[in-house]
């Protein structure tokens, strides 16, 4: 990981995909204990730095846990990036993401995920991309074997903000989320443009990186329904880590 630092300003990449598969790689499959988020027909390419994973068709299926149910192909970064104290942290990175034999206008049928993930508050933040269109995400969830601490206002949320893709479907698209402690809120910036704002946010200390192909679909009568033969495609460049100081 390349770091630069200069005026309060700290900048590192985080990607080294092409060592994805050693035993010291920066990433590993996500999960959690007894569950892997691995398809086992994923097909995983690393070209000019850029990670490409494609599941046809996606196969995975949990029917008694949501969370597990929801992640079909994912790496957690090893690196936890711990959030300058009043400070900010910037997580910036390009996605494109292909859909293939999905229901059509269903966005939650398949997907390409960013994913910034606190197992200590059980706050998830996110991005995710599908062919036409992406969503912001703001959610504290029961991640399974962990403890959210009780607090004021509503302790498991999702907020999901849907929105057409800038510069058209399947194409590369910049994304970056901004967690600003000293301010409490989350900023959501596509190419550049401020698209979402969540203020009042819980205070996180340190999160992981997640990037996964995905669905979002209830179990039903504790079965798993999310996958009907459509496939994912996603592409993701090296993370962009920039944070800074409290002013």
């Amino acid at each position: 990981m390349t770091t630069e630092t200069e005026q309060g300003i700290e900048t590192a990449v985080y990607g080294d995909f092409a060592d994805i598969l050693k035993p010291d790689s920066k990433w590993i499959i996500g999960g959690f204990p007894g569950w892997e988020f691995r398809e086992p027909d994923a097909v995983v390419i690393v070209q000019n730095g850029t990670l490409r994973v494609t599941a046809m068709p996606l196969s995975r299926g949990n029917g008694g846990v949501q969370i597990l149910d929801n992640a079909k192909h994912m790496y957690f970064s090893k690196e936890t990036f711990t959030v300058p104290s009043g400070g900010a942290i910037s997580v910036e990175l390009d996605i494109r993401a292909q859909k293939f034999n999905g229901v059509p206008d269903d966005f939650y049928d398949g997907f390409v995920s960013l994913n910034l993930l606190d197992f200590s508050t059980g706050l998830a933040v996110d991005f995710f991309v599908s062919n036409e269109c992406y969503a912001t995400v703001y959610a504290r969830l029961p991640f399974p074997g962990t403890s959210v601490p009780d607090g004021d206002g509503q302790k498991y949320f999702a907020l999901f903000k849907e929105q057409p893709l800038p510069k058209g479907e399947q194409q590369r698209h910049r994304y970056k989320i901004t967690y600003d402690q000293g301010a409490s809120e989350l900023l959501f910036y596509v190419e550049g443009d401020l698209v979402n704002r969540e203020v009042n946010v819980p205070k996180m200390e340190s999160f992981i990186a997640a990037l996964g192909l995905m669905t979002e679909k209830d179990i039903v009568d504790g079965k798993s329904v999310s996958c009907h033969g459509q496939g994912l495609s996603g592409e993701w460049s090296p993370l962009t880590i920039t944070k800074r100081s409290a002013r």
